[in-house]
């Protein structure tokens, strides 16, 4: 059980890792798009959040309180999904069916780092992990 759920933390953190790392290194393009959409300070929401993505994706993979890093990842796909996809608005097919996948994607996100926070604050030995949680649901 241990090592499938290491690799559930892998395979799930990989995606936010490699996102923040993108975020990081491709400020000016990533700022245009998030400016595009309407965010408030495009540039610091960029570098903010992939700062965030790389802490809680690494605090996942590593079992360090991997319970608040689900919960920063999931505040993290919430305010994307709400901020950047809003399909709702796109007035061109294409475009709103792109958005709304992006927006079905990070729903599902959601669903996925709450129910990790929920295990990894439930559980209280998950082995493979370098601390225990930081916060108890039980």
């Amino acid at each position: 059980m241990e090592v499938v759920v290491l690799i559930g933390r892998i395979l799930f953190a990989i995606l936010f890792v490699g996102s923040g790392v993108n975020h990081l290194m491709q400020v000016n393009g990533m700022t245009g798009y998030a400016q595009s959409r309407g965010v408030p300070l495009p540039k610091v929401a960029v570098v903010v959040s992939g700062i965030v993505i790389i802490i809680g994706g690494l605090s996942v993979l590593l079992g360090i309180w991997a319970d608040l890093g689900a919960l920063l990842l999931l505040i993290h796909v919430v305010l994307s999904a709400a901020l950047m996809h809003t399909f709702w608005t796109e007035t061109d097919e294409q475009a709103r069916q792109g958005e709304m996948t992006h927006f079905m994607k990070n729903v599902g996100l959601a669903g996925a780092a709450l129910m990790l926070f929920a295990f990894f604050a439930y559980v209280d030995d998950l082995g493979l992990t370098i601390t225990g949680p930081l916060f108890s649901l039980s």
